[in-house]
């Protein structure tokens, strides 16, 4: 099973895959970025139109005149034109809060005045507008719309004569089905959260590894650069007073400075190229969810070995970066990540931090494993790890462990 190191960054979506995935599916609660999206979204929709069998098949069934089918056809086609619009509107990136409540109170209008003059199989109606009642309603109210729209439901059915189970069964079905809408929309509105504090958290990463750089390159170059200037005008004044010996060691001091400095340099950088578990689970979180592959990651993921050692931390950070790519690019039919850490007794009595990375896809099949999980290993291997790859559970998906020496700080 072939890898390689993934090109993205943490708060951008991997591609290949992912891409392909994500032109057909997008996030529930977030606008659609393609014409595609929108497109497979109305799909979606109209599954949900079957209700509007019954007065579809009240119109066909010829138990009206002329004049109240063609009225009844017209009721029902701006009724769904409405409810299209309203999704349009809403999948928008920015909705349009007085088009979303005209649109909401014409589907109600339409609903009153077909189920008034064409009879009880137009109560369906007040389902699919109680529904909208609760996507345009803020959630604070949306108890009280529901409320309001099943006792408006009731009351236009009583008016009609449509009886009493009728009315019952249609009332609790458009009260319920907008509780329903209610809930989704808390979760829609808890997700977006999520996600904003998932990018929050990978941005306040980077932004800490970058103060460090900083900090550090200040810190070393700051005392080094000035300890060169002095030691330059040093060799000036003695080569302008002849002291040509004087002058060569002070440059010689000059170029152990700057070679010492150049060293820091380079240290300094490495540590910041240096991947971190905070930083890595939250590319994983992008990087899968654009591929749309569930992450299951204990939150205390990130904290589970306080006294790991840079180098130590480093190589399961690199572990799961390879394994999350590993995912996105392999994975074929994968849709959870599950992504947990352990610890180890060995024999020799060594105790070991065990991360482990594991897909639900098709697994690797007879494929031999590639450059990324050969470098992986040879990586683990420089802090006295190692890595295990193979099966997951029973047999499917595909399961990486990263052993890397858990040593108590001296």
């Amino acid at each position: 099973m072939s890898s390689a190191r993934p090109t993205h960054r943490p708060d951008e979506p991997s591609e290949g895959v992912g891409v392909a995935r994500a032109s057909f599916m997008n996030v529930p609660g977030s606008p659609v970025e393609t014409r595609r999206q929108l497109l497979v979204k109305i799909a979606w929709m109209a599954l949900w139109m079957l209700y509007l069998a019954y007065p579809a098949g009240d119109l066909l069934g010829g138990h009206h005149g002329t004049a109240g089918t063609v009225f009844g056809w017209c009721c029902l086609a701006g009724f769904v034109v409405a409810y299209v619009l309203l999704v349009i509107f809403r999948s928008q990136a920015g909705m349009r809060p007085r088009a979303c409540l005209t649109i909401v109170v014409t589907m109600v209008g339409l609903a009153i005045a077909a189920s008034a003059v064409l009879g009880g199989a137009f109560l369906t109606l007040f389902i699919y507008a109680s529904v909208c009642v609760a996507i345009i309603t803020p959630l604070k109210y949306g108890l009280h719309a529901l409320v309001a729209m099943a006792a408006l439901t009731a009351t236009v059915g009583w008016g009609i004569g449509a009886g009493t189970d009728n009315i019952a069964t249609i009332a609790l079905s458009a009260f319920l089905s907008g509780v329903a809408m209610t809930g989704l929309q808390r979760l829609v509105a808890t997700m977006k959260e999520l996600r904003e504090a998932r990018a929050a958290v990978a941005h306040l990463a980077a932004s800490e590894e970058r103060l460090r750089l900083a900090r550090d390159l200040h810190d070393l170059l700051g005392h080094s650069l000035s300890l060169i200037t002095l030691k330059s005008e040093l060799a000036g004044r003695f080569m302008d007073a002849g002291k040509d010996e004087a002058a060569r060691a002070q440059v010689a001091d000059i170029e152990q400075v700057a070679r010492q400095s150049l060293t820091d340099v380079r240290e300094a950088v490495t540590g910041f190229r240096r991947p971190t578990l905070p930083v890595e689970l939250a590319a994983a979180r992008t990087a899968l969810g654009a591929a749309q592959v569930r992450l299951e990651a204990s939150p205390e993921l990130v904290d589970r070995w306080p006294s790991l050692a840079e180098e130590e931390s480093g190589a399961l950070a690199w572990a799961l970066r390879e394994a999350v790519t590993n995912v996105v690019r392999h994975g074929e039919g994968a849709t959870l990540c599950a992504v947990a850490g352990d610890e180890r007794w060995e024999e020799n009595g060594e105790r070991y931090a065990v991360l482990e990375v594991a897909d639900n896809g098709r697994g690797p099949g007879k494929s031999q494993p590639g450059n990324g999980l050969s470098g992986l290993e040879e990586r683990l291997a420089l802090v006295g790890g190692r890595l295990e790859t193979g099966p997951g559970e029973r047999g499917k998906g595909f399961r990486l462990r990263a052993l890397v020496p858990l040593r108590t700080p001296l």
